[in-house]
């Protein structure tokens, strides 16, 4: 995207909202609709909401009963956050559990833009199966691909949770135009191993985001959920600590780890010319050399 040909200006302003969510979908949808207010009288333009925000993380265990939470985007919660992208002028990304068809569902989210037209899906490509995530029992992988969307502020791609650990998927969402890409997330600690794992855990999170900023020259935006959330497995602590850095990888603001907030950052187009000058990593990409990337392992398998 070019944002001089669009008339876009220098910069613009993301809006980042960390919840603690409850059982109740109604009150869920409230609050974050009241935290979408707040950012964008803050000057946020373009405001992302964590992964599954509308329930608490169901995927603690396999209960079939749950797929009653899911929707499609003709349901509720798109239709009302649709209005009020409309009606504050601003780009929504928002998560959902998403009923495709009966029996099948995706955890994705709608990208809505600032006159409420939904843009388009996008899917979650990677499914993780640990314990007290047990996220292949409902969700059937995204299959439309890593993408950019082109909205009145700007060009953004999205990519949910699991998904922030593949380079690749950073890579290819950059590849279509990507100025921001905003992570929505819903991570946490088991609590077993907070103790002797927990600051490792976070720091590990924290870097493979930042290190996605660098290698493609971008803004990122992680948005996780927090608060402890009970089950009979033991619980998870979500850890919170939602950030958003620019392309040198520099932290702009981060949330805390233990707390309901909201986090508005500005951002600068020049920034991504500047750094992708100085560091100029797709220029220098070897694409001819990468054929290997397809394979599962590098051992001569099928």
């Amino acid at each position: 995207m070019d944002p001089q040909a669009d008339n876009l200006p220098d910069s613009f302003r993301l809006g980042l909202i960390q919840m603690a969510c409850t059982s109740d979908p109604a009150d869920n949808l409230a609050r974050a609709e009241g935290f979408v207010r707040g950012v964008a009288r803050d000057g946020a333009r373009i405001v992302c909401l964590q992964e599954l925000f509308a329930s608490t993380y169901f995927c603690q265990r396999e209960d079939a009963s749950l797929f009653d939470l899911a929707e499609s985007t003709e349901g509720g919660l798109v239709t009302r956050m649709r209005k009020l992208a409309r009606e504050l002028e601003i780009v929504l990304v928002v998560p959902f559990f998403e009923k495709r068809a009966p029996g099948l569902c995706h955890n994705s989210a709608a990208v809505i833009d600032a006159d409420g037209t939904l843009l388009g899906l996008y899917r979650k490509m990677h499914i993780p199966d640990d314990p007290q995530y047990h996220e292949k029992f409902y969700f059937t992988p995204g299959d439309l691909g890593f993408r950019a969307f082109r909205t009145r502020y700007g060009t953004i791609g999205v990519l949910i949770c699991w998904d922030q650990w593949f380079p690749e998927a950073a890579r290819l969402t950059a590849l279509e135009g990507a100025e921001v890409i905003f992570f929505p997330t819903a991570i946490g600690w088991l609590p077993a191993e907070k103790k002797s794992e927990g600051a490792a855990q976070l720091e590990a999170w924290r870097t493979v985001q930042r290190s996605h900023a660098v290698s493609n020259g971008l803004y990122v935006a992680s948005i996780n959920r927090v608060g402890f959330e009970d089950s009979a497995a033991g619980g998870l602590e979500f850890w919170g600590s939602s950030f958003a850095c620019n392309p040198q990888g520099e932290v702009l603001a981060e949330a805390a780890q233990s707390e309901e907030a909201s986090v508005v950052v500005e951002c600068h187009r020049s920034a991504i010319e500047e750094f992708r000058r100085g560091w100029p990593f797709l220029r220098d990409r070897r694409v001819d050399s990468y054929r290997g990337i397809t394979a599962r392992f590098g051992d001569g398998g099928p």
